[in-house]
């Protein structure tokens, strides 16, 4: 076991309880082989590090000024004076030109409000475990520590071993997973891993590649490998209106997850929303779904039915 193993994450999140069976810890980890148009994590992407504006952090250039006189690329500049949401006096803050910033971060180190800042940090397998043991006093019988991303998959020695650090500890780990990794490190993990939160986006391939960056070939593949080899999988379905929020698509999920046997513990159906916005526009994205609306309650309801209806375990998450 190295427990010195590097890994890059972007958030350890506690009291979670979205992320598995239990009260949970997430560690979210960067990098994702896949670009889903409805990500709500966008700094999960790329595991490059990249700069992230929080504009209400922000002290103006009033009192401050020092990413200014700190950017080496003279990406930020001086933007419109605006109210405080304070005393609702005038502040002044920047604005970012994306096209000359170059992610160095040196405009973060120099700001102390943490205005600007990195969206991912270095950190060591031993360093996270201790970080999550912590809170191991809330987890009780079914809580644990789960490992999301990203594509944990994608950054696989990290997840490897943070996995084993935490079951020779016999904490209950799980794996949020895209199923988008080679079948046989699967294998290698699987040992250490309780349960697979394991997405389905799309059953056909073609438009898998359209809406998430990839065909689903390797994704299945994995679903299977996992349960054939004695994994637990909780399915995980985003439903997203024009894209996969269709009968013929939900059939045809359902009917795979049948054939995954009593592998599969849970069907969650993930409703879309768009809460993921304004992270975009702190990393300096575009999103690209502005024109979809979530679905409705009595949607989500028929489509719940339908899940149901094959004898599956299922609910909207």
């Amino acid at each position: 076991m190295n427990e010195k193993v590097k890994g890059r994450i972007y958030d350890i999140q506690g009291y979670s309880v979205h992320d598995g069976p239990g009260i949970r810890t997430t560690v979210f980890l960067k990098g994702c082989p896949l670009t889903c148009l409805w990500c709500h994590s966008p700094e999960s992407q790329r595991n490059d590090f990249e700069l992230a504006w929080f504009a209400v952090r922000c002290v103006g250039l009033e009192k401050c000024g020092l990413c200014l006189k700190a950017c080496p690329q003279g990406a930020l500049s001086q933007a419109s004076p605006e109210k405080s949401v304070l005393d609702h006096s005038l502040l002044t803050k920047i604005s970012i030109d994306r096209s000359k910033c170059d992610n160095c971060l040196t405009c973060a180190s120099a700001c102390p409000s943490k205005a600007l800042t990195s969206s991912g940090y270095d950190t060591t397998v031993e360093e996270v475990y201790r970080r999550v043991a912590k809170d191991r006093h809330y987890y009780g019988e079914d809580g644990g520590i789960t490992i999301s991303g990203g594509e944990p998959m994608a950054q696989f020695t990290f997840t490897y071993e943070l996995a084993k650090r935490c079951k020779q500890d016999k904490l209950s780990v799980c794996l949020d997973t895209t199923g988008y990794a080679p079948g046989e490190n699967y294998d290698r993990v699987l040992p250490y891993i309780d349960l697979f939160l394991f997405d389905l986006k799309h059953m056909d391939t073609k438009k898998s590649r359209k809406f998430v960056g990839a065909g689903n070939d390797l994704i299945l593949a994995n679903a299977k490998r996992i349960a054939e080899n004695g994994g637990k999988l909780q399915i995980r379905i985003p439903v997203i209106p024009k894209l996969n929020a269709s009968n013929e698509n939900l059939i045809r999920t359902a009917q795979f997850c049948q054939e995954l046997g009593q592998a599969v513990t849970l069907v969650q159906l993930l409703p879309y929303h768009a809460m993921g916005i304004s992270k975009y526009v702190r990393i300096g994205r575009n999103y690209k779904l502005v024109n979809i609306t979530p679905p409705s309650d009595e949607e989500m309801q028929k489509y719940l039915e339908l899940i149901q209806s094959f004898g599956l375990p299922a609910q909207i998450h």
